[in-house]
């Protein structure tokens, strides 16, 4: 048997600079898009009030990036075609904290490494420009208005296996028209135009300043479409600088809007986040921004937001990955907490309230409008008032307490037993029962304060529909709830306030099993079981390792008892993996008591009396997220009179 033959020894030698650049744009360079991304940068940073980009066959032909910034001069035109060649920093210092769009000085080289590139400039107070052409080096006079235009034509061009992956021309357009959008939806001081094959695509006119509220959504509506500003809410939150730590921790600002849980999308194409104007892919934001939509988002349906987060530039590292897209925090749980928090505190307000606190002031809400959105997308009529509200005289209700609670099915005939109380009469004894008898009490629970019978939101209650719907009257016209989901949230509310004012340390009930069961797991699944022990007890898990790659499950939370415990497990131990113990124990304590708020909450066929409806209503407008129930379902709806003449023809 012959044996085989050594490998020949291969030389350590330089690679020359066209390799090395051609190897660079690899990494820059994806599609015709990455290229506007790059130039559209690069036009910010010089102070660029319209942009204007030209493309040819989806940008494969031809890409031209216009721009009236600062323009370059004539003796930096080489230089700014070579690698590592940049006006945006000098030192380690600027690095750390990166204030402009580009840096990194490699896009323009990598570009022209790939295509043939052409630079374009004039200077302010120049008599004319310069060209600078990329694979000669050549530079002539021309005329040109101040400002700098690149053009980049036939791309890939020296590589064409590169080119042989890309889409069609209309796919490659679409993520052109992509690309400058995320730009547009950050700088409403800008003016975008887009231009393809000679006809313009899309135009975004500069709308204000830079920093300007009205500015900021006038360009989420002209980008993203009116509809998204009618069906969002504002978010402004700010955390305060944490006192005694050394580095003087700043504040961080999050603020923008975000879309209502009516609004949610099946996929999740208008999720827009930004970090210092720079448009991001961040799995700390995105977890947070999904997690404050936690609870009111119906099954697997993804949440439109468009958020900005300010934050000092040396808590934040942008220099990640050459495309700049991904950042890294120095402390990403402050951050995960500020989006999160910012978001819920912008969704915990129930709209009905807000559309009557606008309609007093005379002033249309974009939010008070998405309350009143129709299934057939039409918007009703804003309020203009109550006058055709109830009587201010009439007596407010009294509040619908937990004494009310429907008849069980499995009651005798004309024997009402209180829900929450026969629910935990056979649970185990401890600090969850403990915690939650105070809700079967009716005295024990703080009735919201009464409003006056003018300023309902959700108006007056006139009857119930099959004994599943209440209808309401108010100044808008008809109001459907849906009692179930609507008593359903703000029960759940009520419990998730008593539990966290519970004693620390309340552990989920739960019930060993009888057969263990064993399964096969990682060496990061065992790791996070041994240093997560405590808490897995706090979710009435007891995962204990078996071998150096084996994990027994012996008891489950009392409620998934007739689950698969092996998944549930895993699950379990992924999400400690990956995210802080804390959120996890919050989320699995949240789900609990949305179980017992769904069997705690009126049911179906239960008959109520007009004083009870009305209560119900008067509770729902002081309730948080009492616009969807906890499983993600609306609570009510709004008929418009204008909805309701067009049904009947009524004024044609």
């Amino acid at each position: 048997m012959s044996e085989l033959a050594p490998a020949p020894r291969r030389p350590i030698r330089e690679l020359p600079d066209t390799l090395i650049s051609q190897i660079a744009a690899g990494e820059v360079v994806e599609r015709p898009a990455s290229v506007v991304r790059e130039l559209v940068d690069n036009a910010l940073d010089a102070g660029a009030s319209q942009i204007a980009v030209r493309l040819l066959a989806g940008g494969v032909r031809l890409i031209s990036v216009e721009d009236d910034g600062s323009g370059i001069l004539p003796e930096e035109l080489p230089i700014a075609l070579k690698r590592h060649a940049t006006s945006k920093i000098g030192s380690l210092a600027d690095l750390e904290s990166v204030g402009t769009m580009g840096f990194r000085g490699e896009a323009l080289a990598a570009i022209n490494a790939i295509a043939d590139c052409a630079l374009l400039s004039r200077v302010g107070g120049q008599v004319h420009g310069y060209l600078l052409e990329g694979q000669t080096g050549e530079i002539t006079p021309v005329a040109r208005s101040t400002g700098t235009t690149v053009e980049v034509k036939e791309l890939f061009f020296s590589t064409p296996a590169r080119r042989k992956f890309l889409k069609t021309d209309a796919t490659e357009l679409a993520h052109c028209v992509e690309a400058v959008r995320r730009h547009a939806l950050a700088r409403p001081d800008v003016g975008f135009a887009i231009w393809h094959e000679g006809k313009l695509v899309e135009q975004w006119r500069r709308c204000g300043d830079l920093g300007s509220l009205p500015a900021l959504e006038q360009r989420l509506a002209d980008v993203l479409g009116a509809d998204f500003v009618a069906r969002s809410v504002w978010v402004d939150f700010s955390t305060q600088a944490t006192p005694g730590r050394p580095d003087h921790a700043p504040v961080i600002k999050v603020w923008g809007r975000a879309g209502l849980p009516d609004a949610a999308r099946a996929r999740g194409d208008q999720q827009f986040c930004y970090v210092n104007g720079r448009f991001v892919r961040d799995k700390v934001i995105t977890h947070a921004a999904r997690s404050a939509y936690e609870d009111v988002l119906h099954g697997q349906r993804q949440p439109v937001y468009a958020l900005y987060i300010d934050i000092d530039p040396t808590r934040v590292d942008v220099n990640v990955h050459p495309t700049k897209i991904e950042v890294r925090f120095r402390d990403s749980r402050e951050v995960h907490q500020a989006v999160r928090h910012a978001v819920e505190s912008a969704l915990a307000a129930p709209r009905a309230g807000q559309a009557l606190a606008h309609a007093a002031a005379g002033v249309a809400s974009p939010s008070a409008g998405s309350a009143r959105v129709s299934e057939r997308g039409e918007t009703p009529i804003p309020a203009a008032g109550l006058g055709n509200g109830p009587d201010p005289s009439e007596r407010p209700p009294t509040p619908f307490a937990y004494s009310q609670a429907p008849m069980r099915f499995d009651a005798p005939a004309g024997h009402r037993v209180n829900d929450l109380g026969a629910l935990w009469a056979s649970a185990p004894s401890g600090a969850a029962a403990s915690l939650l008898a105070p809700a079967a009490n009716p005295a024990a629970v703080e009735a919201p304060a009464p409003l006056l019978a003018g300023d309902w939101p959700l108006g007056r209650a006139l009857a119930q529909l099959k004994g599943i719907y209440l209808l309401a009257e108010n100044a808008q016209g008809l109001v459907i709830v849906d009692m179930h989901a609507a008593h359903e949230r703000i029960v759940y509310e009520r419990l998730k306030a008593q539990w966290s004012a519970a004693q620390d340390g309340a552990c989920l009930p739960s019930q060993p099993l009888l057969i263990p069961a064993a399964f096969a797991a990682t060496p990061l699944e065992v790791a996070t079981a041994e240093s997560h022990a405590d808490t897995l007890l706090l979710l009435g898990l007891d995962i204990t390792p078996f071998s150096g790659k084996t994990l027994v499950v012996r008891a489950v939370p009392t409620t998934l008892a007739q689950g698969d415990a092996v998944e549930l497990a895993r699950s379990v131990l992924a999400e400690l993996g990956q995210h802080e113990a804390s959120s996890v124990v919050q989320r699995a304590h949240n789900e609990l008591l949305g179980t017992l708020a769904c069997h705690g909450a009126v049911r179906a066929n239960r008959h109520l009396t007009l004083e009870e409806m009305n209560a119900l209503l008067r509770q729902m407008e002081a309730t948080e997220r009492s616009d969807q129930c906890n499983h993600g379902r609306p609570t009510w709806r709004q008929i418009s009179l204008r909805e309701l003449d067009a049904l009947f023809m009524r004024g044609r």
